[in-house]
């Protein structure tokens, strides 16, 4: 599955991993959903991921439910 990051923040939101908030790197990514070759290039979705700076506990949440 390709992957393009195209922003990085960092904000301090609730971890279910450690049970409090704590900060967070959040970045948008653009992931290929598609399997086939032919359909890759009109595949692809934004998702946002959250990685726990504190105990690296990684989410990724796609943006788009169409």
């Amino acid at each position: 599955m390709s992957q393009s990051q195209s922003t990085v923040t960092e904000l301090t939101e609730e971890c279910s991993q450690c049970g409090t908030r704590t900060p967070h790197t959040v970045s948008i990514e653009l992931k290929t959903e598609s399997t086939k070759e032919a359909n890759r290039a009109f595949s692809r979705e934004p998702y946002r991921v959250t990685e726990c700076r504190a105990c690296g506990d990684t989410r990724s949440q796609r943006m788009n439910n169409a």
